[in-house]
């Protein structure tokens, strides 16, 4: 009896740890999310623009990051530059031609540990119906159960360069810069299913 005891106990053991070790699926909030880029204007300012999300999902394997993904799609038609007639003349066709290509994506295809909270990820970013690899350093910045809502929830940031003229969008080099910094930060909560009736 005792026997069986030890292997029940053990049995449940083992199925709460490959529950815990399992990929666990989060999606991103828009609310909690930006997505920065920033460039420099004829060497006199460096101007900043929020792309913000519309969706994102990020998988995250605490136990074997590398079996962690993410994929995000940016619209174009919330892109905010706090300034409206700068928001309307990137959205033309000598920039990002939003009407012609209204979202950004973002799909990772590799996640890397690098010690601590520290990762790369390398994934496909697609600007301008351009489609370029692009590496994010990210950092972890928290993942537990959220005090408001209750939630398993997570948070990262990441950090980022790449050349715009690479995805075709290269109005105005160099005087306007090539070169583009990215800042993100994001956090998001596995979806709570609705209690049913």
């Amino acid at each position: 009896m005792r026997a069986s005891k030890y292997l029940l106990l053990a049995s449940l053991l083992g199925s709460a740890m490959a529950v815990q070790a399992a990929p666990v699926t989060y999606k991103l909030d828009p609310n909690h999310t930006m997505v920065l880029f920033s460039w420099n204007h004829f060497g006199f300012s460096n101007p900043t623009a929020d792309l913000g999300l519309g969706e994102g999902t990020l998988v995250y394997d605490q136990q074997d990051p590398a079996k962690s993904s993410v994929d995000v799609t940016l619209p174009l038609a919330d892109l905010d530059t706090h300034v409206r007639a700068l928001d309307e003349h990137l959205k033309k066709p000598d920039f990002f031609d939003a009407d012609k290509y209204p979202v950004v994506t973002f799909k990772s295809t590799k996640v890397q540990a690098l010690g601590g909270h520290h990762f790369k990820v390398t994934g496909n970013l697609t600007v301008h119906g351009v489609t370029r690899p692009v590496v994010l350093n990210a950092t972890l910045n928290k993942i537990g159960v959220h005090p408001m809502t209750k939630a398993q929830s997570i948070g990262f940031d990441a950090t980022a360069t790449l050349d715009r003229s690479a995805f075709g969008i290269g109005a105005y080099v160099p005087n306007v810069s090539d070169k583009i910094t990215i800042r993100i930060t994001t956090g998001g909560s596995v979806p709570q299913t609705a209690p049913s009736k």
